[in-house]
């Protein structure tokens, strides 16, 4: 075999610690990430008036819990049957109810004419907690529960009348009521 011949076509030897080379990368790979972990939870009007108000009412709240992988989780929030053209908050809470404790603005959606509305938020969601002193200590609370309340103080006029209260449940810290709440479901899961 002529020199050029022989660098023409590569060693054995070549071939075969490519293989074992590209085996070794191979395993030293993750494996393919599993399927996200998934929380789903059904929110409900939070009073029974409001529950008579809206009684084909649908709000379904699934988070992926991403954030080992993505830096965030998804929120995605999905309403059926609401009031038709209106902006609602949402928050996490410390509780679903009054007095709901600790609480995060996490964004709003909004109702097209239908009253069906969704949205979808990149946070974190599994490991949110709130930070603050009390009587000189910082204590940690764990936000996993979930409320949204009618964005604009005349949202809920329609059900409670023009007199209902103003809460600070939004942005411009004027909103209707909590209209919704996972007081009736599983909490999200804490850390």
């Amino acid at each position: 075999m002529k020199t050029s011949e022989r660098w023409a076509r590569p060693p054995t030897f070549l071939f075969a610690g490519m293989a074992a080379l590209s085996l070794t990368v191979a395993a030293a790979r993750p494996p393919l990430a599993l399927a996200n972990d998934v929380e789903k939870l059904e929110l409900t009007p939070s009073s029974a008036q409001l529950a008579e108000c809206m009684p084909d009412a649908k709000l379904d709240v699934r988070v992926e819990l991403d954030t080992d992988k993505a830096g965030f989780d998804r929120f995605q929030i999905r309403a059926r049957n609401l009031p038709p053209n209106r902006d609602f908050s949402v928050f996490l809470l410390e509780q679903a109810g009054a007095p709901f404790g600790a609480a995060e603005y996490i964004g709003d959606f909004h109702t097209n004419e239908h009253g069906n509305g969704e949205n979808t938020f990149k946070l974190i969601v599994q490991e949110a907690f709130s930070s603050t002193l009390v009587d000189g200590h910082r204590v940690r609370v764990d936000l996993n529960q979930v409320g949204v309340w009618f964005a604009d103080p005349a949202g809920d006029d329609f059900c409670l009348g023009a007199n209902s209260p103003v809460t600070p449940f939004d942005g411009d810290n004027e909103a209707g009521v909590q209209a919704f709440n996972s007081a009736n479901t599983d909490a999200l899961p804490a850390p």
